[in-house]
């Protein structure tokens, strides 16, 4: 992988790390001044704190078990996927696990400049039973 792979990699697993913990201001350090986050359901964050909020209202807590990065170089920017599982609990205490989903980063100078979210939340919000199938928990 060229070196400025690496090191895009690298970013977004300090992003990760960072959004993950939650710690919105060091998440921060590693996005450009333009960030777009596309989160699940088409909403636009342009801070890392805007993600971070919405999960607050969303889970009681919730963490990232990540399974795999697939990074495509290119000659300005690299596109880094983050796939693997939600795990946490729901507002009300109910633990949950094995919830897809699929991160996708547009790295540029270092920095990360877009992120598009998918998982399976809002489907197993609407349905619990879905996440009650072998497999789901």
């Amino acid at each position: 992988m060229p070196q400025q792979a690496d090191r895009d990699l690298q970013t977004v697993k300090d992003y990760l790390e960072a959004s993950m913990a939650p710690d919105p201001v060091r998440a921060a350090r590693h996005v450009a001044q333009d960030f777009l986050c596309r989160f699940t359901g088409n909403r636009h964050f342009d801070t890392p704190s805007g993600p971070t909020g919405f999960n607050a209202a969303r889970y009681q807590w919730v963490k990232k078990r990540i399974e795999r990065y697939d990074v495509v170089p290119g000659d300005t920017e690299t596109i880094i996927y983050s796939l693997g599982y939600l795990y946490g609990a729901w507002p009300d205490g109910t633990a949950f696990d094995h919830n897809r989903y699929v991160d996708r980063f547009v790295v540029r100078d270092g920095l990360i400049v877009e992120t598009d979210v998918w998982n399976d939340s809002a489907e197993w919000i609407l349905d619990p039973y879905i996440a009650r199938q072998p497999g789901s928990a």
